[in-house]
C-alpha cells in the first residue's frame, strides 16, 4: 500500500506530533535537571526495521535521527504487550546508546495482536556508577570503569517492572531515586506514544499508519538526494584536532574526505587518529551513525526545510570509518566523552562542506559542549549529583549573517538551566552567567560570542566536573578571511591571590567560598574584518559583544564618546593586515601543521590503525615523543626555530617510512 501525497502529509504531521507529545510528557514528569531544564532526552517512533519515521523538530536532542533500534530489539527475542526494553551499552546495542549514562527504552506498540511500530526514548541520567560521580570521566581507559553496563534486557514484562533489573539499577548508582524518577517519566512518555498512535490508527487505519512508516522515510530520502545533487560533485578534504586525549599532551586528529556524486555522499574518515586510551571514542560500529552524519542532516534541512525529519535523510550517505580508529573503536574502549570527538567530526564536515558551498556553510562553531556537573556531600556519606549548566559557545558566522551569541545547536538542542533552579537544588551561588566580549572571531560577519559562567561553592569537599572541555589549544577557525574565535579557559578564584588557571579537569575538589569560572570559546568569523560595516562594529560595542579595544585592534574601528571617529578609523583600517581567503585556524594550528602535514599524517594513521590495538598506541606515542622532543615544551603555543622545525619534520617523515 502506497499513500497519496495528501494522506502522507497529514500522517507525517500527526505522527511527528505524537513524538513531540512523548517528549513533553517526559520533560514535565522528569525528576532531574537533565530532563526538566537541560532537555537531554529524545523520543521517536520507529518502524518494524527499527529506524525512526517520526521525530520531534523542536524539543529534545535533535541529532539522534539516524540511530537504529533493530539490533537492540532482536537481542531480547519475542515481545509481548507491556514489554519494555532497556539498554545503555554502546557495543551490545550496536551504537544505539553511545555512553553509559544514556538510558534507552523501546516499547513494541501492538495492534490486533501484531507489532505495528515501536516507541523509543532516551534520557541522560544523573549517575550509573563507575569511577566518578556522574559516571563520565575523560581519563577512563575502558568502558568497565564508566559504570553499570546494561545489555538489552526487559525492564518491563507484561506491564510489570522486572524486580531484578530494578535492583541492579538501584545498587549501581549514586542517585537511585533520581534515576528511577526519570525512568518512570520515560515509561510515561512511551505510554503517551502508544495511546496517541492508537488514536491515529482509529482515524486512518492500521494499514495506512504502517505504510506511512515506510513512505515517510522514502520521501525524506528522495528529498535528501535532491538536495545533495545541488552540491558540486567532487572530493573535499578537511582535518581538525581535539586539543589532546586528556591523558597526554598529544592532539587527536579527525580527518575527512567527503565525496559528492549524483545526489549521494561518501564520508571517508581514513586518516583519523587511532582510538585513544581515554573516553573520547565514538562507538559508531562502522555504520552511518548519527554522531558521524549530523552535519549532512543539517545541510539537507537547511536547504530544504520541508524535508521530514526521519531516518530517510541519511539514505544517501555512505561511511568509511576504519575499525580501531577514534570514530570506530574496538571494545572495550571507553566512550563517556564521545561528544567531544563528535563535535570535532561536525567541524570537519563543516569545513569540507565549506569548500563545496562557501556561501552556505559557516565558519567553525565554538567546538565544545561542557556539561558542568557538581557532586556535593549529602550529609549521609553520599553525594548529590546535578548538572549546573551545559556550557556552550557561539555559532560560526556565515555569508551575510553574524554567528549566534552564546548558542550552538550543532549537535543537540540542549537548553540552559535557569539560575534560580540551579541555586534552589544545589549548594551553589551563580555570580556571573553572561556573554564573553571579544571572544567571537572577527570578520565581515562576526563569530558568535562564547559564554562566562562563574559560581561560588557553598559546601566544603564539593566535586566539580567539566566533561568535554575543548578548544583550549586549537581555536575555532574562521572562514574566507575571517579570524578564529578565542580559546577556552578554566579559572579557580579569579582575581584573588589564590587564583589558578587550569586546563582540562577530571574531578576537581573545591571548598566553600571558592569560585569556579568557565570561559567557553567564541566561534569563527567569516570574511575580511576590514570589510565589516563600521556601524555594525559600533552596535557590537554598544551591546557589549566587542570592547572598544577589540574594535580598534580587530576591525580598525576607533570609537570615542560613543561615536565612530571617522578619521582615526580610516587611518587604522589602512594599517590592518589584509586577510587571505584561506581558513584562519590561529597561530597554534599553523605551527602544528608546519610539522605535522596533512598528507604525512594521513599516511601514518592509515598504518597505525592497521596495527593490533596494544601496538598502535605505543607506536603512536613513541613517534610523537620523538618528533616533539625537537621542539619547545609548550609547542605549538609558542614557535620554534627553523632548524628545530626541520628536524621535527625529518623525524616525522622517517616515522612514516618505518611502517
Amino acid at each position: 500500500m502506497k499513500l497519496d501525497s495528501v494522506t502522507l502529509a497529514i500522517l507525517g504531521n500527526k505522527l511527528a506530533a505524537v513524538s513531540e507529545e512523548m517528549c513533553l510528557t517526559l520533560q514535565r514528569t522528569g525528576r532531574t535537571l537533565y530532563v526538566k531544564e537541560t532537555a537531554d532526552f529524545a523520543c521517536a517512533l520507529a518502524g518494524l526495521d527499527g529506524r525512526f519515521f517520526a521525530y520531534p523538530r523542536s524539543i529534545g536532542v535533535s541529532g539522534f535521527v539516524g540511530l537504529e533500534c533493530l539490533p537492540t530489539i532482536e537481542a531480547v527475542g519475542s515481545l509481548e504487550p507491556g514489554d519494555v526494553i532497556l539498554t545503555n551499552d554502546p557495543y551490545r546495542s550496536v551504537g544505539l546508546s553511545t555512553h553509559l549514562p544514556d538510558l534507552h527504552m523501546i516499547e513494541p506498540y501492538f495492534h490486533e495482536g501484531r507489532i505495528i511500530a515501536y516507541g523509543w526514548c532516551f534520557v541522560h541520567c544523573s549517575d550509573v556508577g563507575g569511577r566518578v560521580p556522574s559516571s563520565i570521566s575523560p581519563v577512563n581507559t575502558e568502558i568497565f570503569q564508566e559504570g553499570l553496563r546494561i545489555p538489552p534486557v526487559k525492564l518491563m514484562k507484561r506491564g510489570e517492572m522486572t524486580p531484578e533489573v530494578r535492583l541492579f539499577l538501584d545498587a549501581n548508582s549514586r542517585t537511585p531515586d533520581a534515576n528511577m524518577g526519570d525512568i518512570r517519566a520515560m515509561l510515561a512518555a512511551l505510554t503517551a506514544g502508544r495511546r496517541r498512535l492508537e488514536q491515529t490508527i482509529s482515524q486512518h487505519g492500521a494499514e495506512a499508519v504502517a505504510a506511512s512508516a515506510k513512505d515517510l522515510i522514502a520521501y525524506a530520502a528522495q528529498k535528501a538526494h535532491a538536495v545533495l545533487k545541488r552540491v558540486p560533485e567532487g572530493t573535499y578534504s578537511f582535518s581538525d584536532y581535539l586539543d589532546d586525549d586528556a591523558a597526554t599532551r598529544l592532539p587527536v586528529r579527525v580527518a575527512l574526505a567527503a565525496t559528492f556524486k549524483d545526489g549521494t555522499v561518501h564520508l571517508d574518515f581514513t586518516g583519523t587518529d587511532p582510538q585513544v586510551a581515554t573516553a573520547m571514542n565514538i562507538p559508531s560500529l562502522g555504520r552511518p551513525h548519527a554522531w558521524l552524519t549530523l552535519r549532512i542532516l543539517a545541510l539537507v534541512n537547511t536547504l530544504d526545510p520541508t524535508t521530514p525529519l526521519n531516518a530517510g535523510l541519511l539514505d544517501p550517505v555512505r561511511i568509511t570509518a576504519p575499525e580501531g580508529s577514534l570514530v570506530n573503536p574496538q571494545e572495550p574502549a571507553a566512550t563517556g566523552v564521545r561528544h567531544a570527538a563528535a563535535i570535532r567530526v561536525n567541524d570537519v564536515l563543516n569545513g569540507a562542506l565549506g569548500k563545496a558551498l562557501p556561501d552556505v556553510m559557516p565558519a567553525a562553531s565554538s567546538g565544545t559542549v561542557i556539561p558542568v556537573v557538581m557532586a556535593e556531600p549529602n550529609g549521609h556519606g553520599g553525594r548529590r549529583v546535578q548538572v549546573v549548566e551545559p556550557m556552550i559557545g557561539g555559532t560560526g558566522a556565515r555569508f551575510g549573517r553574524d554567528g549566534v551569541d552564546g548558542r550552538d545547536s550543532g549537535i543537540s538542542n540542549l537548553a540552559n538551566n535557569p539560575v534560580e533552579t540551579v541555586e534552589a537544588e544545589m549548594g551553589v551561588e551563580i555570580t556571573t552567567y553572561a556573554l564573553r566580549p571579544d571572544s567571537g572571531g572577527a570578520g565581515q560577519w562576526r563569530g558568535g560570542c562564547g559564554m562566562e559562567l562563574t559560581f561560588r561553592i557553598l559546601t566544603d569537599d564539593t566535586n566539580v566536573l567539566g566533561r568535554g572541555m575543548e578548544r583550549l589549544l586549537f581555536r575555532p577557525w574562521g572562514a574566507n578571511g575571517g579570524k578564529p574565535g578565542a580559546l577556552a579557559e578554566l579559572i579557580i578564584n579569579r582575581g584573588q591571590p589564590t587564583e589558578r588557571r587550569l586546563g582540562k579537569i577530571d574531578v576537581l575538589t573545591v571548598n566553600a567560598g571558592d569560585t569556579v569560572t568557565f570561559l567557553t570559546p567564541g566561534a569563527g568569523g567569516w570574511g575580511d574584518p576590514a570589510r565589516r560595516d563600521v556601524e555594525a562594529v559600533l552596535r557590537d560595542v554598544t551591546n557589549g559583544f566587542v570592547t572598544m579595544a577589540g574594535a580598534a585592534a580587530n576591525y580598525g574601528v576607533v570609537i570615542k564618546d560613543g561615536a565612530i571617529d571617522a578619521k582615526a578609523t580610516e587611518q587604522r583600517r589602512t594599517g590592518l593586515a589584509p586577510s587571505n581567503e584561506a581558513n584562519s585556524q590561529g597561530p597554534e594550528r599553523e605551527r602544528w601543521d608546519a610539522v605535522f602535514g596533512a598528507s604525512t599524517m594521513d599516511r601514518i594513521n592509515r598504518s597505525l590503525v592497521a596495527l593490533p590495538g596494544a601496538v598502535r598506541q605505543r607506536r603512536r606515542t613513541e613517534m610523537f615523543q620523538s618528533v616533539l622532543s625537537c621542539l619547545p615544551d609548550d609547542f605549538p603555543r609558542s614557535g620554534a626555530g627553523d632548524a628545530a622545525m626541520q628536524m621535527a619534520r625529518d623525524r616525522l617523515a622517517a616515522a612514516a617510512d618505518s611502517f
